[in-house]
């Protein structure tokens, strides 16, 4: 596959030159600082407190008061004293930190790791990598010039039963794939999640820090997000996110990926909308993009008006069709279906605690490769491509037009989307490698 444009400048494989072999936490252990702690930080930072022989968690990061005090108490609770600091600068300006873990709202994944890895700390991003193309591009980037071991928070590929999923598609049990069918089902109210009027910003929080790098607007509750649902509602703006496609579609479509060696498609076709939901989110409720591979189709499916589960009886899943059996994966389980007159065996595999268990695997992995330099499960470059796939489709979608993906120079062939995958940054904040 063609990765040239994608890491140009750099080196594609890590190596251990840069590495003193010493490892700075206390006794042993990789010293982390937890950039952002709301949903997916406070989860992130609960899998690292279980990992006491190996992680030293130092410090927690948050522009929101509330949640550093809640994260000293996590902590605390588990024997562990971290510093609290609400500028992410200080964390990748202490030298005795080793890693960071970056759980913020997505916009500000790109710039966050890519100062990281020129700070020289390795790192553990969430998804989706990035909000635009360009900025995907130079994480990469970063992560091979400055040698760092940049893991993505695509914690499915670390589970026993995508491992799984991945053995029987490369075994050549399913036959020739010519079909995958991704999808997401909910049940939505038709409010939504309102439509909160612009005010002022809650004590604790740095609303301007919050936004950062996006555009700067008053503040609102559903573009912040917290205490308005579980996981917070900003992923519903395009300043910030992708809406389902790159929340959800990440998760469902990185698998295939896994399953067939990182390709990327040709073409992306893409068509939604908000046809239920009536609130002041920007994404859509309702999606259907087909991505157009080498060697198969794939498809995905968002439908949050409709919680009616597909095959195997799952409200979302990824399938994968040959001519002589079927995958489908999920978090919960593995199914091999046969088709009809094939000599193939129905098989499953499910309620296995430690096929299920996802997370805590990933960090394990993370950990283990700062020691060695080896490439993560997750390499950056691995979300990277599944994350521009899914922006591609968002792309397409807003811009009413199918796109042509050119690999080798990493851009489409339609000239007026082009400058929709460059990043725009609002000063001071500049992307750089």
């Amino acid at each position: 596959m063609e990765r040239r444009t994608l890491i140009k400048g750099a080196s594609a494989a890590l190596t251990t030159s840069l590495f003193t072999g010493r490892v700075r936490g206390a006794n042993g252990r990789i010293s982390v600082g937890h950039i952002g702690i709301g949903a997916m930080g406070s989860s992130n930072l609960g899998h690292a407190l279980k990992l006491t022989d190996t992680v030293e968690p130092v410090a927690v990061c948050d522009v929101y008061q509330p949640h550093l005090d809640k994260a000293v108490a996590t902590a605390a609770k588990a024997g562990k004293t971290v510093k609290a600091v609400k500028d992410f600068r200080e964390i990748l300006a202490d030298k005795t930190i080793d890693a960071v873990c970056i759980s913020t709202p997505d916009h500000w994944h790109a710039y966050m790791a890519i100062e990281a890895c020129k700070a020289g700390k390795d790192v553990f991003v969430e998804k989706p990598a990035s909000v635009y193309v360009e900025e995907g591009q130079k994480m990469v980037q970063a992560a091979r010039k400055y040698n760092r071991v940049v893991q993505a928070g695509t914690m499915q590929r670390s589970g026993g039963y995508f491992k799984k999923a991945a053995e029987l598609v490369q075994s050549g049990i399913l036959g020739e794939v010519t079909f995958v069918h991704t999808w997401q089902s909910g049940a939505v109210k038709k409010a939504g999640w309102g439509k909160p009027a612009d005010g002022p910003v809650p004590e604790g929080l740095d609303w301007d820090m919050w936004l950062g790098p996006a555009p700067k607007v008053p503040f609102n509750r559903n573009r912040w997000g917290v205490g308005v649902t579980t996981f917070p509602t900003f992923r519903y703006f395009w300043d910030y996110a992708g809406g389902a496609m790159t929340d959800w579609g990440v998760h469902l479509i990185d698998p295939v990926h896994q399953c067939f060696g990182e390709p990327m498609p040709t073409t992306i076709s893409t068509q939604g909308g908000k046809l239920y939901v009536d609130d002041n989110t920007d994404t859509p409720d309702t999606m259907l993009a087909t991505f157009h591979y080498p060697k198969f189709m794939l498809t995905y499916e968002s439908r949050t008006a409709n919680p009616m589960p597909m095959f195997a009886g799952q409200g979302a899943a990824t399938a994968i069709h040959g001519t002589e059996a079927n995958v489908v994966v999920t978090r919960g389980g593995c199914w091999l279906i046969p088709n009809k007159n094939s000599k193939v065996e129905e098989q499953k595999w499910e309620n296995n605690n430690e096929m299920r268990d996802l997370n805590v695997p990933h960090w394990k992995n993370f950990i283990e490769c700062i020691k060695t330099r080896a490439k993560p499960t997750s390499d950056i470059e691995t979300c990277v491509r599944s994350s521009t796939t899914c922006i591609l489709a968002n792309l397409s979608m807003r811009h009413k037009t199918m796109l042509d993906w050119d690999e080798k120079n990493w851009t489409v062939k339609q000239s007026n989307v082009r400058p929709h995958l460059k990043a725009k940054y609002r000063a001071p904040w500049k992307l750089e490698v």
